[in-house]
């Protein structure tokens, strides 16, 4: 079978059909199995590849292809994702909190004649200490600025100048960090890059997977932190970085006692209990009120509520994260970023946390249309963080 019409936005509109109606339905009305071995990886996602291509060959031809049709191998599916500038991941994707462990393990940093530059590690604690507070995930160069600069002229090698341009933009090539709000390529870090940081004032901080897991898996945001120290700090990670980015306050926190549900296990079962509800068809009933409208899950609801943990989900959110309701609740708006009444999928996957203030740019703001493709990939990749997690 010759896959080569296929298209990168083909694939794109594949995958968007199997993130709207989810995984397993996805695969049972294409007649697919799970993949075992190709995985096609994009904004976060893990799918399966042969499923994906197979249903994107629809979008060039006018049919899907069948599982019988053709080979899901390297030599066919991955040398075609390949070809369209999609990641294939083989075998079994890593479990987050090894994925996290592997990319920190290896950093490539540059030698001092004091031993390896500390720019990225810092940059990273930094970055782990907001999420151990689940303070927002992006913070523009403008605001985040001083503050790196600060900690790395207290805490860098004594050879290193305090050059906080650097890691932001290095970092940027690992799948640890994302740059985002700005025109055009993300330049080399080498050089002089704060030229064009000045100018285009980006938003920047950890992915949306690896702040999710980090902000509600204390051991795992632990080993990370242990990671760094025996790497960069030769075990002897100053108590003062710790204490100025957060996460000595935040290991001292109290921890759940051990009988008290996990918002983990409070979020799959939510989860589970919305696709059960899928798959009995309960999503597709509508109910009359001054007009006919698609019922909506208070389970999703209440799930997304629980990933926030309270805190606006829009990651470059520029309101008051603090504020609650005099009742002490968050002020926080669920939103189907795909809407529902035009029958956007009623799942977490695709419904975000916002505040009264993001709530209406996305609505109705100048930006509405930015944003919500944006918020679309927030979604996806936040919810993809939590379900991996087991």
């Amino acid at each position: 079978m010759d896959l080569s019409p296929i298209t990168r936005e083909a694939v794109l509109d594949a995958m968007a059909e199997c993130d709207h109606i989810g995984r397993d339905r996805f695969l049972e009305r294409y007649g697919f199995e799970r993949a075992r071995r190709y995985f096609l990886y994009h904004d976060g996602v893990y799918y399966d590849s042969k499923a994906i291509v197979g249903v994107a060959y629809r979008h060039v031809a006018g049919r899907p292809l069948a599982a019988s049709e053709f080979s899901g191998g390297q030599q066919t599916v991955g040398r075609l994702v390949k070809r369209l500038d999609f990641k294939v991941v083989t075998d079994e994707p890593p479990l987050p909190q090894q994925r996290l462990l592997n990319l920190l393990g290896t950093l490539r940093v540059a030698n001092t004649p004091d031993g390896p530059s500390r720019h990225q590690p810092i940059t990273l604690l930094w970055a782990l200490g907001r999420a151990a507070h689940h303070r927002p995930r992006m913070v523009t160069w403008q605001d985040a600025q001083a503050e790196l600069r600060s900690l790395m002229r207290e805490y860098g090698q004594p050879s290193s100048k305090a050059t906080p341009e650097f890691p932001v933009l290095a970092l940027a090539r690992t799948d640890l960090w994302e740059l985002q709000g700005h025109e055009g390529p993300i330049p080399a870090a080498h050089g002089k890059p704060i030229n064009w940081l000045q100018e285009q004032d980006p938003s920047f901080g950890l992915t949306a997977w690896a702040y999710e897991l980090v902000a509600f898996d204390r051991a795992t945001r632990a080993e990370a932190v242990d990671t760094l120290n025996r790497l960069f700090f030769d075990g002897k990670i100053p108590d003062g970085l710790l204490e100025e980015v957060g996460l000595r306050r935040a290991d001292d926190a109290v921890v759940p006692p051990p009988h008290e549900t996990s918002a983990l296990e409070t979020y799959l079962r939510l989860c589970g209990e919305i696709e059960a509800a899928e798959a009995r068809g309960d999503h597709d009933r509508t109910r009359h009120t001054a007009r006919e409208q698609p019922v909506r899950s208070s389970a999703a609801v209440k799930a997304v509520l629980v990933r926030s943990a309270g805190r606006c989900e829009n990651p470059t959110c520029a309101g008051q994260p603090n504020d609650v309701t005099k009742n002490g609740g968050p002020i926080l708006e669920v939103d189907h970023v795909q809407d529902r009444a035009s029958w956007g999928r009623d799942h977490p996957i695709q419904m975000i946390a916002l505040c009264p203030n993001c709530h209406a740019i996305k609505t109705r703001g100048r930006t509405a249309e930015q944003l919500t493709e944006f918020l679309q990939l927030e979604a996806r990749s936040r919810h993809s963080a939590w379900v991996s997690r087991t």
